[in-house]
């Protein structure tokens, strides 16, 4: 009776039928299981919508940084440190909360960092002083790195085994909403002031919604799916010095990806400006097809790892794009855009690979995975775009290309990688897993 009531409330109830299309059987424990290895596309859709807010939300705080300094009278140093604290508590944070929900899962964890998003936003929009401005990016920072591991975990158990798939549609999310950062920053915050930032908040309020939702998901399906998989987990069989070294790999991959996406995501238009003497609308329409490209990439680097491996994908996503950068600054107009496509496509197809890889490297802490792996990229993502700011001022944008044009070679070390999906890919969910007792 208890799980027909339920199921007669869920399906009665509008807001969840739309973002979820609430299954009455699934509140039956022994359809759940059955249910357990299918690809829940409502939750990862949900996800995904809220990870492009959370990044487009992210992408504004740049957008004020004029009308901040011009209003309390900031150095160039100050502007810096906003950007710190914001990376800081964004990137260094986010292991710490996955590892912490690792051992006890928090299902609304996820519109409670929305909740720090929206009391950031506010209070950037709002501030009378510098270090209320610092304050607010820190909160800002706390909702990313509360959002970021708990929302992979929820990719995960929604995947229905098809894990890169389903990371790839939640980061397609974040790519999005940082292409869209820009454009609603041009139309919104930089026609009406720093304070319409706390309007943008509204965004935030409707991310609380619907992840409060997608956190009761996680509660009532979510939480067995994954206590189905730690009872059938298969070992990896490597040794924990292998699995710390593979992680070490892994994080030197990821530091070659993101330092030479810097160079194109903070410096392409000056380049093509530079270079090629082209305006600054058609520089933003080269760098728009390039952020398309990473889309595209992100989208397709999972489930191709899903059918053909992870390590493979890495080969091609990172090694692979070697030729066309090196290519690059001395190719003309056209194939630079032409290469820009190509190289944005295979090193974006990089990060769902990697990410996924490492989950099956130290099954039972996707949290913790994540957030490191989420938090180094966001830091590298930064500290790239500053040392390649540094060297572009002491040597010219077109040294700095020539320069980068050598990090994708790092790829060789994808050799070193274990093999770690021969061992076992998919773990089975135990039929002894009841849903019902994890409510």
């Amino acid at each position: 009776m208890r799980g027909v009531a339920r199921s007669r409330q869920g399906a009665g109830h509008p807001i969840r039928a739309i973002f979820f299309r609430w299954d009455p059987a699934l509140d039956n424990p022994q359809t759940a299981t059955a249910k357990a290895q299918t690809t829940t596309f409502a939750v990862l859709f949900a996800i995904s919508f809220c990870h492009l807010l959370n990044d487009m939300m992210q992408s504004l705080i740049p957008a004020i940084y004029p009308s901040l300094k011009a209003m309390f009278s900031l150095s160039f140093a100050q502007i810096g440190l906003i950007t710190f604290v914001f990376q800081f508590t964004a990137s260094l944070l986010q292991p710490v909360v996955g590892w912490v929900a690792d051992k006890r899962p928090m299902p609304f964890s996820l519109p409670g960092g929305a909740g720090f998003t929206l009391l950031g936003l506010i209070g950037l929009g709002l501030a009378q002083s510098y270090t209320t401005v610092l304050i607010s990016a820190a909160v800002v920072g706390i909702g990313s790195s509360v959002f970021h591991p708990e929302s992979s975990r929820v990719a995960r158990m929604a995947s229905g085994g098809r894990h890169g798939l389903a990371q790839s549609l939640f980061q397609v999310g974040g790519n999005t909403g940082s292409a869209l950062g820009p454009v609603l920053a041009a139309y919104v915050v930089l026609t009406y002031g720093h304070r319409s930032i706390a309007w943008c908040a509204l965004f935030a309020v409707v991310s609380i919604v619907v992840l409060w939702f997608v956190g009761r998901w996680y509660k009532h399906h979510g939480l067995a799916r994954i206590a189905g998989k730690k009872q059938g987990a298969a070992d990896t069989g490597l040794t924990q010095k292998q699995i710390v070294f593979s992680v070490f790999i892994l994080l030197l991959l990821i530091f070659s990806k993101y330092f030479y996406l810097a160079s194109i995501t903070s410096y392409y238009t000056f380049y093509l400006i530079d270079h090629f003497h082209v305006s600054v609308r058609e520089a933003q329409l080269h760098l728009f097809l390039f952020l398309a490209a990473v889309a595209a990439g992100t989208f397709a680097g999972g489930p191709i790892g899903d059918r053909i491996g992870r390590k493979w994908v890495i080969w091609v996503s990172i090694l692979g794009i070697l030729p066309f950068t090196l290519m690059l600054p001395y190719a003309n107009l056209f194939w630079t855009s032409a290469l820009s496509v190509i190289i944005g496509m295979l090193l974006a197809s990089a990060f769902p690979a990697i990410v996924v890889y490492a989950q099956e490297l130290m099954p039972g802490r996707v949290g913790m995975v994540s957030g490191m792996f989420y938090g180094f990229s966001f830091g590298m993502g930064g500290i790239g775009a500053a040392a390649i700011g540094l060297l572009a001022d002491h040597d010219g944008i077109e040294f700095t290309y020539r320069v980068c044009a050598f990090l994708p070679a790092i790829g060789l070390l994808t050799a070193l990688l274990p093999n770690v999906e021969k061992h076992g890919k998919i773990i089975p969910v135990s039929p002894a897993v009841d849903e019902n007792s994890l409510t």
